[in-house]
């Protein structure tokens, strides 16, 4: 019996904005099976999701196939004509993104969305197309199946929203479902809700699946096969198994090495300073949100309530929890970005205004944030030089041959190559771009960093790495850092304490290895996908605390 999809030598060239022919996809092969799911893994720019548009026959902006077929039921996708290959997308081969929301219009009803592709193929009655649609909803989980249709993109979660998207993109009744990247951005007690759906629905209608992702835990629980993709190369290829259990090549064996965090970077050792009795930073209290406040004074929208810690020098405090539970919000109102509505932080024995308008050069240069994305967070029109350039005048007034030998020095100090000062952040790759973000934070001497998920949109290589230049740096500058993330597994191995916080209130504070007490923190925990087939199979949850604390 013939395969599904057959690739085959597979050649896709780029143009560069100099004009340039780069090739991007170098001689790709491989087959998927009726019913299979197999998985495209590797860093950011390896060629997975490039790969899977194709099997769709579709082409990004700027790219053109060179060589190779792709056949898709026997008919290659790359001959066949535009009008030929939309018949066949949305009806024979469909595409669940990243991102759920950039998927929907928020003017319509996710009804009308959902079904819209049968009436463009004109393949079922409007009335069965409705039917259909609420048997998928029920069968991925969502609560009010028979009316959840009804509602707006904006009135149901990130996770509703993901599996609404995987219902649309199986509505009609497709051989194949490309999905790229889909649980990313979801905290991990979503994730293993929606993995369970899709996972369901797929092997009970024999859909075969592409799934694109650089999260080998994640992969390990919905792959039968794993093609590890490099620089436009295969490097790999196996069964699920083989591949996590019995890895040949060294890329692959990179890939695993970089998941296990606990692996390569340690929670550092106490420095005498950290069982002083004053804590490099305080937070007492507080109370913060968005929206003109009420009589009492609290925010008409509270995010933080009543949230106090504490972090000693020389030390890392995770903060972990499910998106919307306020950890990025606390990390503003430390920085003075968004002013607490009460309560106090006192960073190195003295209180600092809520304000940081309000606040000294000294305090501001003292507490650094680098931001999740660093794409918005390093101007585009200014090269790397520039950027690094404004914290070294405004904190300490350097100029002239001074400056530019500090510049050298903290492009060394985050392993960038001196030569990229010229660049423009744009040029640059998500892990430069991150380490320039981290070189501004250091041109402050900063006592204390406050990390925003900042490696929660890098590959696992990658992030990898970015970890272990903070541990580097904190050794030879004795830094703090705070660190914010939804990845518990490097929070835990970086981190000497872990807060969790739930719905703006901080629930407990554990050590690493601590067991969790609180229902939700074991739930929290408990979610966290494992490096091993069958996981997801064997997960055993409460149900009760899946009822009182999932996001549905």
């Amino acid at each position: 019996m013939s395969p599904l999809v057959e690739v085959r030598d597979l050649r896709i060239k780029a143009r560069t904005d100099a004009g340039r022919d780069v090739e991007i996809i170098r001689g790709v092969s491989f087959d998927i099976a009726e019913g299979e799911i197999v998985a495209l893994i590797g860093e950011s720019g390896s060629g997975k999701t490039t790969i899977a548009l194709n099997l769709m026959g579709y082409t990004r902006p700027g790219c053109r196939v060179t060589g190779g077929a792709v056949r898709f039921g026997g008919e290659d996708m790359v001959a066949l004509g535009e009008r030929r290959r939309a018949e066949k997308r949305g009806s024979q081969v469909s595409y669940v993104p990243q991102s759920a929301a950039a998927a929907f219009n928020p003017a319509h009803r996710i009804m009308d969305q959902v079904v819209e592709v049968t009436r463009i193929h004109r393949s079922m009655p409007a009335a069965e197309a409705r039917r259909r649609a609420v048997e998928l909803f029920r069968a991925l989980a969502l609560p009010e199946p028979e009316t959840i249709g009804d509602r707006f993109p904006h009135q149901v979660s990130g996770g509703q929203l993901q599996r609404l998207s995987a219902a649309m993109a199986l509505i009609g009744g497709p051989r194949l479902v490309i999905f790229d990247e889909p649980t990313t951005a979801l905290d991990v007690t979503t994730q293993v809700e929606v993995l369970r759906a899709f996972k369901s629905v797929m092997r009970q209608g024999g859909v075969a699946g592409v799934y694109v992702s650089h999260d080998l835990a994640v992969v390990a629980q919905i792959a039968d096969r794993i093609i590890v993709l490099r620089h436009g190369e295969v490097q790999e290829e196996g069964t699920t198994q083989d591949i996590l259990e019995r890895a040949r090549h060294p890329y692959t064996r990179e890939l695993l090495a970089a998941f296990r965090p606990s692996a390569t970077v340690r929670a550092p050792e106490p420095e005498p300073e950290a069982a002083a009795p004053t804590p490099l930073l305080a937070v007492r209290d507080i109370v913060a949100g968005y929206g003109e406040p009420g009589p009492d004074g609290a925010p008409k929208i509270r995010v933080l309530d009543q949230v106090g810690l504490e972090l000693h020098r020389g030390r890392n405090l995770g903060i972990i929890g499910e998106s919307g539970c306020g950890k990025s919000t606390l990390a503003r109102v430390i920085a003075g970005i968004l002013p607490a509505a009460s309560g106090e932080i006192v960073f190195d024995g003295k209180p600092l205004a809520r304000d940081l308008r309000r606040r000294s050069r000294e305090e501001l240069r003292d507490l650094q944030i680098v931001f999740q994305f660093a794409d918005t967070s390093l101007n585009p029109s200014k090269s790397i030089e520039e950027i690094l350039a404004r914290p070294l005048v405004f904190y300490h007034g350097m100029g002239g041959r001074e400056r530019a030998a500090r510049i050298d020095a903290l492009l060394d100090m985050v392993r960038l190559p001196r030569a990229l000062r010229h660049r423009r952040p744009g040029e640059l790759s998500g892990g430069q771009k991150q380490r320039v973000n981290l070189a501004r934070a250091l041109a402050a001497d900063a006592k204390l960093i406050l990390c925003d998920e900042i490696t929660s949109a890098l590959d696992t290589v990658v992030a990898a790495a970015i970890i272990e230049l903070l541990k580097e740096l904190q050794r030879e500058l004795r830094l703090s850092y705070l660190f914010i993330s939804h990845d518990l597994t490097t929070v835990r191995a970086v981190c000497d304490e872990v807060v969790v916080m739930y719905k703006g209130r901080k629930l407990e504070q554990l050590r690493p290895g601590g067991e969790p007490t609180q229902p939700y923190s074991r739930l929290l925990f408990s979610s966290v996908p494992q490096l091993r087939t069958g996981w997801l199979d064997g997960l055993e949850q409460d149900p009760e605390l899946l009822r009182a604390f999932a996001r549905r």
